[in-house]
């Protein structure tokens, strides 16, 4: 991108909205071409981030399906069966009220589903249109009586910790909706999360196919683009 006069970006902020466009001026120490290249380098990091989340959103479903197939035994498809700890109530106190953390599992499964657009959708086709978060719920310290110790630990090599694949989701889950809402990610604690979550990527998947690694090794532009951030002496 050509660099460009101070004055000849006055209408970014009608574009952007000067909320969105501050952080990246502010960064650029008020440089508007700079802060531009910025922004665009910024599109170029979520791209690049939701391209590796991709391969391992869709690896660790159908990893997990797997699993949950092979060990629910049921007359339904586990998505399907109201019996199966990812819906069946599962209530706890929280802050003197008795909720149903499950319930949240249920919405998904009912959206997923009217998301398909069809009246009977099949099992495969309602796990397509689950988001990441669903997943990511199912590893959460809540489920690891009823869900992880019995099922979803044998998806993973032995003696796994829960909470460290939790905590890796999770990190990934966080910058998957930071990318997706187009938020910045030039400071230096946003980038250096960005920079987890692709050691996460690639740690999931080296326990799930580790084939994976290499694939996802060999087409991310993750780690280029952020060697090549802009600044003031490019």
């Amino acid at each position: 991108m050509a660099q460009l006069a101070d004055s000849d970006l006055s209408w970014v902020p009608r574009w952007l909205s000067y909320p969105r466009w501050k952080p990246y001026l502010e960064a650029a120490g008020g440089n508007s071409s700079l802060g531009l290249l910025l922004y665009e380098w910024n599109l170029d990091i979520a791209q690049a981030l939701m391209h590796d989340i991709a391969h391992i959103e869709i690896a660790l479903r159908n990893h997990y399906d797997t699993i949950l197939s092979q060990e629910i035994k049921s007359g339904d498809n586990w998505v399907f069966d109201p019996r199966t700890p990812i819906v069946a109530p599962l209530l706890r106190r929280r802050k003197g009220k008795t909720i149903d953390l499950n319930a949240v599992n249920r919405a998904s499964i009912a959206e997923a589903k009217r998301r398909s657009g069809l009246a009977e959708p099949t099992p495969g086709q309602v796990i397509a249109e689950l988001n990441f978060g669903f997943w990511r719920h199912m590893t959460d310290s809540s489920h690891e009586k009823s869900l992880w110790i019995p099922i979803l630990r044998k998806a993973y090599p032995p003696k796994t910790n829960r909470s460290e694949i939790d905590k890796g989701i999770r990190l990934i889950n966080d910058v998957r909706n930071r990318a997706s809402h187009h938020e910045p990610f030039i400071s230096p604690l946003r980038l250096e999360q960005a920079r987890q979550a692709g050691r996460q990527i690639l740690r999931l998947a080296a326990m799930i196919i580790p084939e994976l690694v290499d694939h996802i090794q060999n087409t991310s532009t993750l780690k280029t683009l952020m060697d090549e951030k802009p600044d003031s002496s490019g």
